[in-house]
């Protein structure tokens, strides 16, 4: 569950690259506020405050406004590609009791049966939840599976007032045999085998060719 996290927010009126450059500068975080029909509200969120509470997979923030406060989400999350840095935020206005969809993160324990390799082919499961008891993660055991077991969406075990939206039948994880080193290096060369074959073939080829008289 997600605890409530205050930020007091304030209203912004300039726009543009230039705009979101100095708000940035000044250690804070453009954001856009949207829903239940309103119109959309641009603000301005305390940087370190709102990185911290952004951590928080699917957290519910408070955002604050003058004074009024009112219930969001964090529908996307804009980050710098090189720097620790959030460039803008999308919030959704939530109620309490309403219910979301979101996307939680999968998080895989146990281990499996020797010689295997697990993998993980779906890292997120979206799921419908009511906004105030929002999952961070949704944890999937494979204490034991043998190789070639797979777990489906239909097959995860879901927090408590979580209903799957995913498909029930996209696998979720799988579980396979784990290749020796002996048949690594086996189907290593038998690559090399097929690779080289041709270029000996081509090398053979203007040799047969050279004294088409003698034929």
């Amino acid at each position: 569950m997600s605890d409530d996290l205050r930020l007091e927010a304030e209203k912004r009126t300039e726009f543009g690259k230039g705009a979101a450059r100095r708000i940035r500068r000044a250690h804070k975080i453009p954001a856009v506020m949207y829903g239940h029909g309103a119109d959309p509200i641009h603000i301005t969120l305390p940087g370190h405050d709102a990185m911290m509470a952004l951590k928080h997979s699917n957290a519910l923030l408070t955002i604050v406004i003058d004074g009024d406060e009112q219930l969001a989400l964090a529908k996307d999350v804009q980050r710098d590609p090189i720097k620790p840095v959030i460039e803008h935020v999308d919030l959704v206005v939530v109620r309490k009791g309403e219910k979301v969809t979101v996307d939680v993160a999968i998080t895989v324990e146990g281990d499996a049966g020797p010689e295997t390799v697990v993998t993980v082919e779906s890292q997120t499961l979206e799921v419908e939840a009511e906004a105030t008891n929002l999952p961070e993660s949704i944890t999937v055991s494979v204490e034991g599976l043998e190789a070639g077991s797979q777990i489906l969406a239909g097959d995860v075990t879901l927090p408590q007032g979580s209903t799957l939206v995913t498909d029930a039948e996209t696998l979720v994880v799988n579980v396979s045999q784990q290749v020796s080193e002996e048949e690594l290096e086996a189907a290593l060369e038998t690559d090399e085998e097929g690779t080289e074959a041709p270029e000996e073939a081509a090398e053979e080829a203007p040799a047969a060719e050279e004294n088409p008289e003698e034929a």
